[in-house]
């Protein structure tokens, strides 16, 4: 795969933060956030309960900060990036809680999952609770744009984790079939969550395409960190356990280009632990070994560089100021964090 680098980009010092971001959308943030805790509220008491422990807990807020600064790019105005950005932060906390007991995964940012604490009913139940009051919150919006843009988004997310259903532990998983996996299931909410910036502040139809661009291709780039990390990171800094995704067998651009490149005696390695899931001690430690030996690992950051020299470019056709620069430093955020 070819690799696009800019002059632009060769000159300037990577900024691996999110101060910029951060500051950029404090204001807004305190807004959306205040909503989100009210939004979850319920007298059911398991409901708050269960969705403050992933949502109360912290996180980056990436996404909804991507559409308060995508509408700020745009010049909006108002206040509506307040409700679809907590819209935005729902979509992906239910994603997360179906997703904790789909991968049956123990931690997330540090703390216990919540169906590891509750059980998967409950975390299943409340996931389905804040896809409901994202809903409600696009529709209280009152944009059919708005709502088409956020609807399509949840159901390809959904469509993207059963694709990954079916690649799982199926070691000759193509990497264009991995690609359309996390396309579907992480970059779409990117997407949507920085295009919807533009809608709301009507701008041309060119610059909501160059949004979308750009969140998608950042969606890419974000998954394919996160598929390194998982064989590379310090657990502490990760905040989920190391190595999760070999024990669930799951297929990424890592383990995709560690089997190609083996040979039969490797290759049957990857059969064993992934498709078989029959898993010994110090087999994690040996796909690392392989993974490093054949370069898999740096070659999977090659490919985030690649998407996030794309995502860059999407935003050409916005005038310099303090917002592009803080969404061109997301880029290299999402690419260095945790290295």
């Amino acid at each position: 795969m070819a690799v696009v680098v800019s002059l632009e980009e060769r000159n300037r010092p990577a900024r691996a933060d999110l101060s910029d971001l951060l500051a950029l959308t404090a204001e807004d943030m305190a807004a959306v956030n205040t909503l989100i805790l009210a939004r979850m509220q319920s007298p059911v008491a398991l409901i708050p309960q269960l969705a403050g422990h992933l949502i109360a807990a912290g996180g980056k807020r990436l996404r909804p900060m991507l559409t308060v600064a995508s509408a700020r790019l745009c010049g909006y105005q108002g206040a509506r990036h307040h409700r679809l950005a907590a819209a935005v932060e729902f979509i992906h906390t239910a994603t997360l809680l179906h997703d904790d007991v789909v991968d049956e995964s123990d931690l997330r940012r540090g703390l216990a999952t919540a169906n590891a604490v509750w059980g998967n009913k409950p975390s299943v139940l409340v996931g389905d609770f804040l896809f409901a009051r994202a809903f409600e919150l696009m529709v209280a919006d009152g944009s059919l744009r708005v709502l088409d843009i956020l609807s399509r988004a949840s159901a390809v997310i959904t469509e993207g984790e059963v694709m990954q259903l079916v690649t799982a532990n199926d070691v000759a998983t193509s990497e264009g079939a991995y690609l359309e996996v996390i396309k579907s299931k992480t970059a779409a909410l990117f997407a949507a969550a920085c295009r919807i910036g533009a809608v709301i502040a009507d701008r041309p139809r060119a610059e909501e395409e160059a949004l979308d661009e750009y969140g998608r291709n950042l969606g890419i780039v974000y998954q394919l960190v996160d598929d390194a990390l998982d064989y590379s990171a310090d657990q502490a800094k990760l905040g989920k356990t190391v190595g999760d995704d070999f024990k669930e067998g799951k297929i990424t651009l890592p383990t995709i280009l560690a089997y190609l490149r083996g040979d039969e005696e490797e290759r049957a390695f990857w059969r064993r632990t992934l498709e078989e899931l029959h898993q010994e001690p110090g087999d994690l430690e040996r796909a690392i070994q392989l993974m490093r030996r054949h370069g898999a690992l740096e070659d999977t950051i090659l490919r985030a560089r690649h998407y996030g020299a794309m995502a860059r470019d999407a935003l050409g056709v916005f005038a310099e100021g303090r917002e592009k620069r803080a969404l061109v430093d997301v880029v290299d955020f999402c690419i260095e964090r945790g290295h």
